[in-house]
């Protein structure tokens, strides 16, 4: 008995190559963490952010680098402390090529871009909490 030829592009060989991709990210993802962990634990810059340096009050994405930091140490639970939004926003990034992305962009302008604001502004009360800032 002969084996049935699968023409190229099948279902399943789109999947391999979804997932090959995923990996590919996840390893690349993975790398970085590590390399901006170990730049860290040689010379550790301070606070990046220009708005938390200068004025003490962290923007909506402060922590990111915190969460790369504590991902490449291993340490999951600081890193999803540090800003759980960007670990939402990277795992999606990530998962993209199984197409995780497909519903983001079919959501309307105006409803992708509300859904950002909220995640911004979720993320920016999560950073002045984090850090104990208190706007008054």
């Amino acid at each position: 008995m002969s084996t049935p030829v699968r023409a190229a592009g099948t279902a399943p060989d789109r999947w391999r190559v979804r997932i090959a991709q995923t990996a590919l990210r996840g390893a690349a993802a993975a790398a970085a963490a590590l390399a901006v962990a170990v730049l860290h634990d040689v010379h550790d810059p301070g606070v990046l952010c220009p708005l938390r340096r200068f004025t003490g009050i962290p923007c909506p994405v402060c922590g990111s680098t915190t969460v790369f930091i504590e991902a490449g140490h291993g340490h999951w639970l600081a890193a999803l402390t540090a800003n759980p939004v960007t670990v939402v926003a990277g795992l999606g990034l990530l998962t993209a090529p199984l197409g995780t992305g497909a519903r983001w962009w079919s959501l309307s302008g105006g409803r992708r871009n509300a859904l950002l604001g909220t995640a911004l502004g979720v993320s920016w009360l999560w950073q002045l909490n984090r850090l104990g800032v208190h706007l008054s």
